[in-house]
């Protein structure tokens, strides 16, 4: 048994088949370590060390019928049933696809390099490193101008993604980093959230997307749904013939499933996912299991979520499947059991829906998505460093010392150009108020 991917669905697909004797498994990745990435945007924020949100894989299969592989899978022969990797080929009698989906920027590939999206510990630190470096440059910028445009940060898309890095954005603007600067005042710093549809958290109820966009307004987030990005630079973003100018650029709109699916010339979706059957294979191919972001399910009409819990659901199915065909017992199509899908919005305030039924918003939606985060992380150390680091950053207001540009940026720092340090002022002491308080993450 292969299996491409130690995601979410990979992982416990490979767990599940490590307890079976009659299975050799083989892992492969062309990462060494398991990826928490709904959490991904807290590490861009600087709220999360890397360490906390992954984990080895070698440490995480341990068991004797289970073989790690760091490799990059290049395409499958289903004929020949062997998988390409760079450097030669892995044979198999069963192979599941897990290997996720990548960045869609909508035919425009060039948008990339100026507007990183976030799937990967590379793209956190990467993001955090723009977003740092952007207030260091607005430090030296004498020009209002041009520093008004450091202090501008555009996302461009309003899911789970976008919403919960503006939230966090927005947050470490107001709360994180005013004391650490001289010359600017942080507070000052716009974070605007665009959004082609007519709402934001499209995936969720109406009520519940209006309390979204409303708390996120809250958090002095500038929310702009029905607005379609033209164009975007290392400048600005075009929005018709509108223009933002900017500096720093993030993506969250679109995704689409990981190109190796492609080489097994099946029917595709327009994400690019396959088509699955009830068994989770791709048509025509009973011994290649396709799971997670790169499978396309439908249940009772709706398409399956492209969420953590759905893809561990998969990746259960498919071990059982396997042994229950080891066994010749009858096989059973797969189920999706939906628990329920909830997305942060700020500190102590979240959105989300409990299994399929219950809307909940909140201190009480907060602390779902929160324990439910911290059961699903991988190991009893991160479980930990995550729950005291909320814990500590939810009473302080301010978080880890953990703002750090690990790259060389100051060769594209802007002219230096030192007037007067002016001192910021504090920000005002909030008046009482009976209304409930803005939600700040």
């Amino acid at each position: 048994m292969v299996i491409v991917g130690a995601g979410f669905g990979g992982l416990e697909a490979a767990k599940a088949l490590g307890r079976s004797r009659d299975v050799r498994v083989t892992v492969v990745d062309r990462y060494n370590h398991h990826l928490f990435q709904p959490l991904l945007y807290q590490v861009a924020t600087a709220v999360l060390n890397p360490a906390d949100i992954s984990a080895p894989i070698r440490s995480v299969l341990k068991a004797r019928n289970t073989e790690v592989m760091l490799a990059e899978a290049k395409s499958v022969d289903p004929r020949r049933k062997v998988l390409l990797v760079e450097g030669g080929e892995i044979p198999y009698d069963s192979l599941v696809l897990a290997t996720g989906a990548a960045h869609s920027y909508f035919k425009h590939p060039e948008w990339a390099q100026v507007a990183p999206g976030l799937k990967t510990l590379e793209d956190a630190v990467r993001i955090r490193e723009r977003v740092l470096t952007a207030f260091e440059a607005a430090e030296r910028e004498s020009d209002p101008e041009r520093r008004r445009e450091w202090l501008n940060f555009v996302i461009i898309g309003a899911g789970p993604t976008g919403v919960e890095l503006a939230g966090a954005l927005a947050y470490m603007t107001r709360h994180s980093l005013p004391k650490d600067f001289r010359r600017i005042d942080t507070r000052q710093a716009r974070v605007i959230l665009l959004e082609g549809l007519p709402r934001v958290l499209t995936a969720y109820p109406e009520e519940l997307s209006a309390d979204a966009k409303r708390d996120l307004e809250q958090l002095h987030v500038e929310v702009r749904t029905g607005a379609m990005v033209t164009g975007v630079d290392a400048e600005g973003v075009n929005i018709g013939e509108e223009r933002i100018p900017t500096r720093t650029v993030l993506w969250g709109a679109g995704v689409a499933a990981s190109p190796l699916v492609r080489s097994l010339d099946v029917p595709l979706d327009r994400a690019g996912r396959v088509k699955v059957g009830p068994l989770l294979t791709a048509p025509g191919c009973d011994d290649v299991y396709v799971i997670g972001d790169v499978a396309a399910v439908e249940q009772h009409g709706k398409p399956v979520p492209g969420i953590a819990p759905a893809a561990m659901q998969m990746g259960r199915h498919v071990a059982k499947t396997v042994r229950d065909r080891l066994a010749h017992k009858p096989l059973r199509a797969f189920r999706y059991h939906d628990k329920g899908n909830f997305a942060v919005i700020g500190r102590g305030y979240a959105v989300g829906v409990l299994f399929d039924k219950w809307r909940m918003r909140g201190m009480p939606a907060w602390l779902v998505w929160a324990g439910v985060h911290i059961a699903y992380l991988i190991g009893f150390r991160n479980r930990l460093s995550v729950m005291l680091n909320w814990g500590y950053t939810f009473f302080t207001k301010g978080g880890r010392d953990l703002r750090l540009i690990t790259g060389n940026v100051a060769p594209r720092m802007p002219a230096l150009n030192a007037g007067p340090t002016v001192p910021v002022a504090p920000p005002p002491r909030p008046e009482l108020s009976v209304a409930r308080p803005a939600p700040v993450h």
